[in-house]
């Protein structure tokens, strides 16, 4: 017994960590986690392991400590099917109209049959004549039409799509799906387990009477367990160790019943309140331990049954492409024609047949169950399990593909109609710099009443059913902007709040700048991890990839609005653009600006003035408030001058360059010593790279400045001299 529990540790060692692995790995890829948990427990198996080391699988899965490794591989599976009960929320069912119950009942109905067809053919070969026909093109029809709901809920949360049409629609398509297949399946299983027909009607019975006790019994008993949350605040632990009884007594319920365990443990986790803080504990408290240590032993014990030798000829080989032919004909091409025959275009049907066909690790489950009975065969359980694997991993790339996340996201933006200038984006990571970024955006705004966006950037959740991580998202979004939206409220602005979730925060940033045709983003600093830039990590990848002006605000609690500010100038595009935006701090609120330009010693002095007059004299019309001045210092430090120069100002504004060292090419590889060591606060400026031309100036040419945000124009030359505007 020793060395059964030396080796079965070892295993479970073993199996762990490949499996976490492995998932971090395709998760880089952009694919589901399970899906690299499931390719490494079949590299554990003899598909690879046990092929070019079989000393080594025989010494680390030897047969004797197997059977223990099964069953803490079937209590995982269990306790998955409980958290999947969890994730079918009943509220997504609500307003969908007729359309989901087509779409939902096509894509079951089609691959069935597809699979019902491709019975005739594989019985012979793939099965036994233990097995009647029946029971096997069952079977086969049910596995063919299965879709994978939590990971395409987890597909659809990375990708931001729930709040999409195609993505409301698909959750829901895959809800009803999920019920609808595991009901078929049920029925199969008892279909093969009973060896007579009384014993079939029997199982009927007593199904119809279990389903009774759970929906008219159960479930108001399991609404107390809400009951007593609320009561004390928290997740007792004698609520969990309820509610691990209650789901291991269904599961045995419908084991002795004959419609197998693991539809004891889903309807369990179905019949329980979907509150959102309840299911997030619960879900806490169970999904660790199920799913990272009890499910990966479920993958390897999958991954042992799966021999892709099997597959040993061309004919064999040829069955397998026809089998995930069948399964993506069925599934895809069923889902999206219904689709479209409901009314939505193409591309969106299409988009939704790609998301049906996902099938990941309920699909496996079910081959398991057919292997279990001896319903089909290890080839062709290995086929199956082939297909599975690449229905689930072709999902995110021929999404991206058909309807890219773009577009997607475009659809969940739409552009507002234009009111006056373009509107003002400003993300927000930390609820607390929120007031201030709004403060400055108003500010700046080219209208006296702007358009203001207020954006949520969070990172898809790792843990947590789709209900509760649609309340964690929720929740977080509303405490990041909660601060920024009641300071808006208290000075009568209108702010609208918008929330995406991507894994990369500058890229949700530009994509909603860019459904948004958003003329200026403003938004704060932080240090990036692992960084010793601030203006590093997602602030340097908007200012590289926007296509909007960006302002990034350093607040060091100086007075705001500025009455004294100032501007290094150099006239690169990036000052020019900050010289209009100080110019409108001036309109506003007469602040004094002071122009200062470096040069070096011995060199001639610049002549700045009438390009400086040029901006001022469209922004700040006379006889506006406010003064500017154009100062002219030596030094061999242009960055030491502006340290020096910044004392006793409330703003410096600094459009991005080499001077300064802020060039964005170089982040990360300079010092920033005016970000990290300005005595003011500072709003550093980058001008959208194709805002503004330069071509080469001769005789009278002009280069020609379009303001941030505007289709306008105007004159600006370089060759000007000192001047001081009252």
């Amino acid at each position: 017994m020793e060395r059964v529990l030396l080796l079965l540790t070892l295993e479970i060692a073993v199996v762990i960590s490949a499996s976490r692995l492995l998932g971090v790995v395709f998760r880089r890829l952009h694919q589901p986690q399970a899906v690299g948990e499931i390719i490494a427990g079949i590299l554990l198996g003899p598909s690879l392991l046990g092929w070019a080391f079989p000393s080594v699988t025989m010494t680390l899965f030897p047969p004797d400590v197997l059977p223990f490794l099964r069953v803490l591989s079937e209590y995982g599976v269990l306790f998955f099917m409980f958290l999947v009960g969890l994730e079918l929320d009943p509220t997504l069912l609500r307003g969908r109209g007729q359309a989901a119950v087509v779409i939902s009942q096509v894509s079951i109905v089609v691959p069935f049959l597809l699979g019902v067809f491709l019975a005739l053919v594989f019985y012979t070969r793939f099965s036994s004549q233990a097995v009647s026909f029946p029971s096997f093109a069952l079977f086969l029809g049910a596995a063919m039409s299965i879709t994978a709901f939590p990971v395409l809920a987890r597909i659809l949360i990375e990708r931001d799509l729930l709040k999409t049409k195609v993505g409301a629609l698909t959750i829901t398509c895959a809800a009803v799906d999920d019920v609808t297949a595991w009901c078929l399946l049920a029925f199969v299983v008892a279909t093969v387990r009973a060896a007579e027909l009384q014993q079939a009607l029997t199982t009927a019975v007593l199904t119809v009477l279990y389903i009774g006790t759970m929906y008219g019994g159960v479930r108001p008993l399991l609404a107390r367990f809400h009951s007593l949350y609320e009561h004390s605040g928290r997740l007792s632990q004698n609520v969990v160790a309820a509610t691990f009884v209650l789901a291991l007594c269904s599961a045995a319920v419908t084991e002795l019943i004959g419609i197998h365990a693991i539809f004891g443990a889903f309807m369990m986790g179905a019949m329980m309140p979907k509150h959102g803080a309840f299911v997030r504990e619960l879900t806490e408290k169970i999904e660790d331990f199920a799913v990272v240590f009890l499910l990966p032993l479920y993958f390897a014990h999958t991954g042992l049954r799966t021999h892709v030798g099997l597959l040993d000829s061309l004919e064999l080989w040829l069955f397998c492409l026809v089998v995930i032919g069948t399964a993506t004909l069925g599934k895809f091409g069923g889902s999206a024609l219904a689709a479209r025959l409901t009314g939505l275009g193409w591309r969106e049907a299409c988009a939704l047949g790609v998301l049906l066909n996902t099938r990941g690790l309920m699909e496996l489950i079910i081959l398991n169950i057919g292997l279990d009975l001896g319903v089909i065969s290890p080839t062709l359980f290995t086929m199956m399990v082939l297909m599975a694997i690449v229905t689930t991993v072709v999902t995110t790339p021929a999404l991206a593909v058909i309807y890219p996340i773009e577009r997607l996201r475009a659809e969940l933006l739409e552009p507002e109609a234009e009111l006056e200038g373009p509107p003002i984006l400003v993300p927000v990571a930390l609820a607390s710099s929120g007031p201030a970024l709004l403060d400055v955006a108003v500010a700046l705004a080219e209208s006296d009443t702007p358009r203001i966006y207020a954006l949520s950037v969070t990172r898809p959740l790792d843990r947590g059913t789709l209900g509760a991580r649609m309340w964690q998202e929720s929740r977080r979004d509303s405490e990041a902007l909660e601060p920024l939206l009641l300071h808006a409220q208290a000075r009568g602005l209108v702010v609208r709040p918008l929330t995406v979730v991507s894994r990369s925060p500058a890229a949700g940033i530009c994509d909603v700048a860019r459904a948004k045709g958003v003329g200026l983003i403003v938004m704060g600093w932080h240090k990036p991890v692992f960084s010793q830039t601030m203006l590093g990590g997602t602030v340097q990848q908007v200012m590289k990839r926007s296509t909007s002006d960006v302002v990034v605000f350093i607040d060091r609690g100086s007075v705001f609005p500025p009455q004294r500010l100032l501007l290094p100038y150099i006239g690169t595009l990036h000052d020019r653009v900050a010289l209009v935006l100080a110019a409108r701090l001036m309109r506003r609120f007469g602040t004094q600006v002071t122009l200062l330009h470096v040069v070096r010693p011995g060199r001639p002095q610049p002549r700045l003035e009438q390009e400086v007059r040029t901006v001022l004299m469209q922004e700040v019309p006379e006889p506006a408030g406010g003064k500017t001045g154009l100062k002219v210092v030596e030094s061999l430090s242009p960055v030491e001058a502006v340290l020096k120069e910044a004392v006793g100002y409330d703003l410096t504004v600094l459009g991005v360059g080499e001077e300064w060292e802020l060039e964005p090419h170089v982040f990360g590889l300079r010092s920033e010593r005016v970000a990290a060591q300005c005595p003011t606060s500072l709003l550093i400026v980058r001008a959208r790279g194709a805002a503004v031309s330069f071509p080469s100036v001769a005789g009278d040419q002009q280069d020609r400045v379009k303001e941030p945000g505007s289709s306008r124009t105007r004159p600006c030359t370089t060759n000007t001299r000192k001047v001081n505007r009252p």
